[in-house]
């Protein structure tokens, strides 16, 4: 053989093996969804639509008339459905899964797909204990799958900016975080009775308003912390509306302190009006983000050292992929992203569990929780 058709063979073989690398990244996404209990499910199926990057290629639900619900609501396909998880695994093969369980069936889910090296996303938060946290993220590291948790504020592009702020030193060191997240109740604003029935349950939701909107604040606080644990946690709740919500708190207030800062997170079930906003305060000035709605969360009032009076601004909008959940996730999945210390990884995520889990025993016993120092000495 001459050294140039050896030469052209070789070029042959790369560019094959180019163009099959090529079309293998081309390839969408494979994902599966495990569960419709959770209402958040119906904004992913509404995103899909503008994601091609991504295939639904399955949905488990034990239920069958919501089987039946989402395959009419969402004009589904029949075949699309698996009355369990692990008949759907099997047939769809899928690279990930997106878990609308009750937050309490999050390891369950997940112990099915880790050791298959299937990844996950959850929606918040990540656990209801500590035991389930810690269970999950050994399943990631023996099986070396990515674990994401979703939260609805984690695409808000105020948020962000706010933390770039802190970050690059435009108000000094922080020294106050304030968190509001709540509604009027999910009774209230209606959600539906297969999401309400786990919401209200202290086993499946791991509280009432203490965890569903709480998590949101714990979340917050620690990216802004750096994933720090506080030195102590110290917990109220309210049973406001206990012929309404029998079972679990319904409002809820968490204080957080760390060596130099103090947060504190609002979580309730009692306000007349949606809240999903935050008050950053640093050494030397303030950022207050502010909620109109979940599609207009770019406002920010503002007061920087040496101005007069506080101002606004407009968040300049998130890039992708850290823009939408489902953006993220593809990112994850492809290799371009490593989800490290942020709102949506494993890490930051078993710290918000244990935080979530110290506020709940401080409710519950009128003790402050000295949690750093309690990790410390389980080590």
């Amino acid at each position: 053989m001459t050294p140039i058709r050896t030469r052209l063979l070789v070029f042959a073989a790369l560019s094959a093996l180019s163009l099959t690398h090529r079309a293998a990244a081309q390839q969408p996404i494979r994902v599966a969804i495990v569960g419709l209990v959770h209402g958040h499910v119906q904004g992913f199926l509404r995103g899909l639509q503008s994601h091609p990057e991504i295939q639904l290629v399955g949905i488990s639900e034990p239920d069958t008339a919501l089987r039946e619900k989402y395959a009419a609501s969402a004009h589904l396909p029949a075949s699309l459905f698996f009355p369990t998880e692990a008949a759907m695994l099997q047939s769809t093969h899928p690279q990930a899964i997106l878990v609308y369980t009750s937050i309490a069936n999050h390891r369950a889910a997940i112990e099915q797909a880790a050791p298959l090296h299937i990844a996950a996303m959850v929606e918040k938060p990540l656990a209801t204990t500590v035991d389930d946290a810690l269970a999950i993220q050994s399943l990631a590291a023996k099986y070396h799958v990515p674990i994401l948790t979703n939260y609805e504020t984690t695409w808000y592009a105020n948020n962000t900016a706010a933390h770039t702020m802190l970050e690059d030193g435009s108000i000094g060191d922080l020294r106050k975080l304030v968190v509001h997240d709540g509604h009027r109740g999910p009774q209230e604003i209606g959600v539906g009775p297969e999401f309400l029935s786990w919401l209200v349950d202290p086993k499946l939701n791991g509280a009432g308003a203490l965890f569903d909107f709480g998590c949101y604040g714990v979340d917050l606080a620690t990216w802004f912390l750096h994933g720090e644990l506080p030195l102590s946690v110290s917990a109220t709740t309210l049973h406001i509306k206990p012929q309404i919500y029998p079972n679990v708190d319904d409002d809820s207030t968490i204080v957080l302190t760390y060596p130099h800062a103090q947060v504190i997170i609002q979580g309730s079930w009692n306000w007349p009006f949606d809240r999903k906003d935050m008050e950053v305060y640093g050494a030397r000035g303030y950022i207050d983000t502010v909620y109109v709605d979940t599609t207009h969360a770019d406002q920010l009032r503002l007061r920087l050292p040496g101005e007069a009076v506080e101002h606004r601004e407009t968040a300049p909008p998130l890039a992708a992929p850290q823009n939408d959940p489902i953006s993220y996730l593809a990112a994850v999945l492809k290799g371009s992203l490593q989800p490290q210390h942020d709102l949506t990884s494993l890490d930051t995520n078993v710290t918000v569990v244990r935080i979530l889990d110290a506020a709940r025993r401080s409710a519950q016993t009128g003790r402050t929780i000295y949690l750093s120092e309690e990790v410390q000495h389980s080590k």
